[in-house]
């Protein structure tokens, strides 16, 4: 399926690896010029140069933190005028409701809810007004079934998800479509380090901790990043201008519901 997006411009955060680098791909994949940004710069520019090899496409990298206002300026300022935007930012870290501080608090909205609110802010309107726009925020599947050692994350995603509901819903005359992608387990290396700390809380190795995660699932495995870049592809697509407000999980039938 050819997706329409040939010659778009897009922005998408934290893309040098895991999961925004997959949808950073896929994007590429369909002819969308790119403006990627991480904060590491020697793996950004890695990333950046394969993207370009293997497509054919533009890519920009910039080095900053899209979590501060001085990051979000050099971005948009790569691209002023984005037809799809993804926003993407690492978690806050686990932990216990007891011990987080209000600090802790603070930063994890800062990451997770006000950085994508002030990304949309600064590009929604100009969509608009071109008619056309496409923006994916990913945030986790924890905003379906809280994940209890990542309250920080569930506040603060679920926050992003109502903050821009009606937002979507006034955009979507315009052909301009706000939707969320709601990211199970995958093979990235945030889950990882999760791994990590499970195995050695149950004194297992980091496979086994893998293999016990992967059993879990119903589709047998983790996900993998280009599974999750295909999805939110098809959500920047001229197709999928019927979609929006949406929460989609990408969990491999992780979630026990039916709704």
């Amino acid at each position: 399926m050819k997706l329409g997006l040939e010659g778009r411009k897009a922005i998408v955060c934290a893309a040098s690896k895991g999961l925004g680098k997959g949808c950073a791909r896929a994007l590429a994949g369909e002819g969308v010029e790119l403006v990627i940004c991480a904060r590491t710069a020697d793996v950004l520019e890695a990333t950046a140069n394969e993207i370009a090899a293997e497509s054919g496409v533009s890519v920009t990298p910039i080095a900053c933190d899209i979590t501060t206002e001085e990051g979000r300026a050099a971005v948009l300022a790569a691209c002023p005028e984005p037809d799809i935007l993804v926003t993407n930012a690492g978690g806050p870290p686990p932990g216990d409701f007891k011990d987080f501080t209000l600090d802790d608090w603070r930063r994890a909205l800062e990451a997770n809810m006000l950085t994508p609110i002030a990304l949309i802010r600064a590009t929604c309107y100009g969509m608009a007004e071109r008619g056309f726009g496409r923006i994916v925020n990913i945030t986790s599947a924890s905003v379906r079934n809280p994940i209890p050692v990542l309250e920080l994350s569930n506040g603060a995603r679920t926050g992003l998800t109502g903050g821009v509901a009606a937002l979507a819903r006034k955009l979507a005359r315009h052909n301009v479509t706000i939707n969320n992608l709601l990211p199970g387990l995958h093979d990235t290396d945030r889950v990882r380090e999760t791994l990590k700390a499970r195995a050695a809380r149950e004194r297992i190795d980091v496979e086994e901790a893998a293999r016990r995660a992967a059993e879990s699932i119903p589709a047998g495995r983790m996900g993998r990043a280009d599974d999750f870049g295909a999805a939110c592809a098809f959500l920047c697509s001229e197709q999928a201008g019927f979609i929006t407000g949406q929460n989609l999980l990408i969990d491999g039938g992780a979630f026990p519901g039916t709704m």
